[in-house]
């Protein structure tokens, strides 16, 4: 029975990453902000807000993990299909002058839009937690680097159904809201089928895991490179579909049955007797513990002591911890910090005279970020190789993996602080996107091992409220410094402005979050939760 279980954990990651790779919708408001600028007839500034608004969605991010403690997973799926379908087809009604809305009812569209991308992102964390208990980062890293493909694939798409000469940018509206229905629907089948039982795991299994694993970050990096390298023109649709949809989903059955075939001849046969039933479930208990990507520890914490990894956390005890807000300060000084980044980098080009190299400045910045997520998961990639008892001795605890991804962000703002050039502008968009690519992927794993799974669909999406927040607080902070230097170096206002004072907050939060590492926990002090 162990096998076809196997197979049904596959197919749900295989469904994760096409919903993934089809819900990343806010990264094409850009194709079709001017018309959704001239139907309002609405400055800059409010557009910007509708931009906002989408971000916004992430504040009600924990009404999907209330929903997935009393629903099926199945009807979550389909609530954010169809909040997406409502957000984003309404907005192709207005664009397309069928129907006439006030600018506040654009705003709750793009805010229930913003909402079915956080659903939908939470139903894959999810689905990643409960089928793979023992290496969760792997299958959570592997699901959310899709997520920064959605942009690529859209225009891929959008470009082949229209003229090459003449792309309707409103298309992408109509992409928007019935793709990731359609994929919803394609998903379905492998969601009925998850599983949540935990199987006992030996090293074996742990090393046909991590094949199987390395297989598939070697098949998204192709993917990547292929959206990413490639001009438009050039691609085929047909060659993403079988990238996307049949490698992910037939690979586990050529490997397991490739595997049957080579043991099909090996008639040797262990027999093991269990007791009783308690005998067994203590037995894949203690192996539960034993974690590939999660550490073990060498004896029990009393229960008056501090809390440790794993154990469940309530939103209401969540929001009492130290470890929490520094945690949430960190996101906020570093993976939202990209994001806001990301967002403005036509402003950033436009500012320091690269107005026409926006276009390339953008792909650079997704291609890094896309791989910044995949690398997140080479720890525990290189952990799986080894037997459980070396994992201890090699285990390095995920926040102190944090901390290091945030280096490389203070060192891009210090690059453009000193240097306005065209390569400044691409190596520090490259550095940023793969800082906070890295941070997006490896929170995830980071607030379920903290806080505990259980509740990670609560937790995670009370973290995530910094990115709204951030959002706001940065570009609040972008204007008051760009009208304080206007009347000196306009080209240097927002980038020299703004992002000199967010890289010295970045380097403050990344030694906290490395001393408090230091101070506070690792493998052999656990009784600390950041460890």
């Amino acid at each position: 029975m162990k096998e076809p279980v196997e197979r049904r954990k596959w197919m749900v990651l295989a469904a994760t990453i096409w919903l993934q790779a089809s819900t990343g919708t806010n990264f094409d408001f850009p194709s079709y902000s001017t018309q959704l600028k001239s139907v309002l007839e609405t400055s800059q500034v409010e557009l910007n807000y509708l931009s906002m608004a989408s971000d916004f969605g992430k504040l009600f991010g924990w009404c999907s993990g209330v929903l997935l403690l009393y629903l099926p997973i199945w009807v979550v799926v389909f609530m954010a299909a169809f909040l997406g379908l409502f957000g984003y087809g309404f907005q192709w009604l207005l664009v397309q002058r069928l129907v006439s809305l006030p600018y506040f009812m654009a705003f709750i569209l793009c805010l229930s839009a913003g909402c079915s991308i956080t659903w939908f992102n939470t139903v894959c964390f999810i689905l990643c937690i409960k089928n793979f208990p023992n290496n969760s980062p792997l299958a959570l890293s592997l699901s959310i680097s899709f997520n920064g493909l959605t942009a690529a694939l859209y225009n891929l798409i959008a470009t082949k159904i229209s003229s090459h000469d003449n792309i309707d940018n409103t298309s992408y509206l109509t992409l928007n809201g019935f793709l990731p229905l359609f994929t919803s629907f394609a998903a379905l089948f492998p969601v009925l089928q998850s599983s949540e039982n935990n199987l006992q795991i030996d090293d074996t299994s742990n090393k046909d895991d991590a094949l199987m694993y390395m297989f598939l970050y070697i098949l998204a990096g192709i993917t990547g490179l292929y959206l990413f390298i490639l001009d438009t023109p050039s691609q085929s649709i047909l060659v993403v579909v079988i990238l996307l949809v049949v490698f992910p989903l037939v690979t586990p059955n050529i490997v397991y049955g490739l595997k049957r075939a080579r043991h099909v001849e090996e008639h040797s046969y262990s027999l093991v007797e269990m007791n009783t039933y308690s005998e067994l479930c203590e037995q894949q208990s203690t192996s539960v513990l034993k974690l590939c990507g999660f550490g073990i520890f060498d004896k029990l914490i009393e229960k008056d002591q501090l809390m440790v990894l794993f154990e469940e956390h309530t939103a209401g005890m969540l929001v009492t911890r130290v470890d929490f807000w520094l945690y949430y300060i960190g996101y906020l000084c570093g993976g939202t910090i990209g994001l806001v980044y990301s967002n403005n980098l036509g402003q950033i080009c436009q500012s320091l005279g690269y107005g026409s190299e926006t276009e390339a400045i953008v792909s650079i910045y997704s291609t890094c970020s896309f791989f910044g997520r995949l690398l997140s998961a080479v720890p525990d990639l290189v952990r799986c190789f080894y037997p459980h008892h070396m994992n201890t001795k090699r285990y390095t605890a995920r926040t102190g993996w944090l901390a290091l991804s945030l280096v490389p962000m203070p060192v891009a703002f210090l690059v453009l602080f000193f240097s306005g050039s065209k390569s400044s502008l691409s190596l520090a968009s490259g550095l940023i996107g793969i800082s906070s690519g890295f941070v997006f992927s490896a929170a995830v794993s980071i607030t379920s091992e903290l806080f505990g799974s259980k509740s990670m669909g609560i937790n995670h999406n009370i973290l995530i409220t910094n990115i709204p927040l951030g959002s706001l607080l940065y570009g609040v902070l972008g204007g008051v410094i760009y009208d304080h230097h206007i009347k000196g170096s306009k080209e240097m206002a927002f980038v020299g402005g703004s992002m000199a004072l967010s890289w010295k907050i970045e380097v403050g939060i990344t030694f906290g979050l490395g001393l408090n590492e230091d101070n506070l926990g690792g493998p052999n002090k656990p009784n600390s939760m950041l460890t």
